[in-house]
């Protein structure tokens, strides 16, 4: 009987702006990948439909099915459990997505999806920074704000699939309204969206020359440089967006009491203006037992390669299904 181990998978991460198919190895290395954009696409079936596409396309250039064992998806509001993407607010389809089933049915593979935190977790624990821990959070921080944890070495899904949504917590009764609807939500004052208001909040406040002023069109990546120049405002900003997402933190980290929250995402790489109000406004909130314990850095993977990688974790997670055997 032959022995045919099949030593390959295929990740795909799916952001806002754009989806990237990459095929790995089982040590991780990024054999071939491609990608397109995601906003492109207003309908679902057209999508997948190109999606598959590009994975056949990737994969028969380089292998072949014979060497695939399995596809793994990483997509904001993606449920593991359900194989689903599932109201997520940030997509331009709405409603429950059945993207596993859709993208088995196309590529006669078995699939597995799962939140973009969720991957990043993974992807964090075999290649990056959460490599030999148990206990720990990953926060990824972007247009959207999501979480993955594990506790004793196991990652939470919880019972339907949608533990880690840390965004959509309320930190303000009666504050801002967030794109799923509630008021408050932590999401709505440290994603991309929340910080430039934030900074319009600001500007409006406070009358002093800020760089922020002149500037057409704001974004966490401006502002940040703008504190680099030391700009009073803009470190206002960054100073409002770390001490909420401390307090939001603190409160996540007193429940499941990790040994570190790893950041990941584009406004992690802020730095200092991030990470100096955030830890004094962690530890100050923090469970007293837990002060000084809990370490608190951003990951050392480059946010894209991380976030394919942790969909290859994804893929390995699932079960071998194949109609190429």
């Amino acid at each position: 009987m032959e022995n045919n181990i099949k030593t390959r998978v295929v990740g795909v991460d799916i952001s806002i702006e754009r989806t990237t198919c990459a095929v790995i190895d089982i040590r991780g290395n990024i054999i071939a990948e491609s990608f397109f954009s995601t906003m492109d696409f207003s309908d679902i079936n057209s999508y997948v439909s190109t999606l598959c596409e590009k994975i056949m396309e990737l994969v028969m250039a380089n292998g072949g099915y014979e060497t695939i064992r399995s596809v793994g998806v990483s997509a904001p509001s993606a449920n593991f459990v359900t194989g689903c993407i599932e109201n997520a607010p940030n997509l331009p389809w709405k409603g429950v997505i059945p993207l596993a089933a859709l993208m088995r049915d196309q590529l006669g593979l078995a699939v597995g999806v799962a939140n973009d935190a969720h991957a990043t977790a993974l992807g964090e624990l075999a290649y990056g920074s959460a490599h030999g821990m148990k206990d720990f959070i990953v926060l990824n921080i972007g247009v959207g704000l999501g979480s993955c944890f594990f506790s004793e070495g196991h990652e939470h899904h919880g019972a339907e699939g949608f533990a880690g949504e840390f965004g959509h917590t309320c930190v303000a009764e009666g504050g801002r309204m967030c794109t799923c609807g509630h008021d408050g939500c932590i999401e709505s004052y440290v994603s991309a969206r929340g910080i430039v208001q934030t900074a319009q909040e600001v500007l409006a406040e406070i009358d002093a020359p800020s760089l922020m002023r002149n500037q057409e069109k704001l974004s966490p990546r401006i502002i940040a440089g703008f504190c680099d120049q030391g700009d009073e405002l803009a470190i206002e900003t960054f100073r409002r967006t770390g001490h909420i997402l401390g307090i939001g933190l603190a409160n996540y980290a007193s429940v499941i009491n990790p040994e570190a929250i790893i950041l990941a995402g584009g406004i992690s790489r802020a730095g200092k203006w991030l990470l100096d109000p955030l830890r004094e406004s962690f530890e100050k909130h923090v469970f007293k037992a837990m002060q000084g314990k809990i370490k608190i850095f951003v990951s050392n993977l480059e946010n894209h390669t991380r976030d394919v990688l942790g969909a290859s974790a994804v893929a390995w997670d699932v079960k071998e299904y194949s109609l190429f055997k």
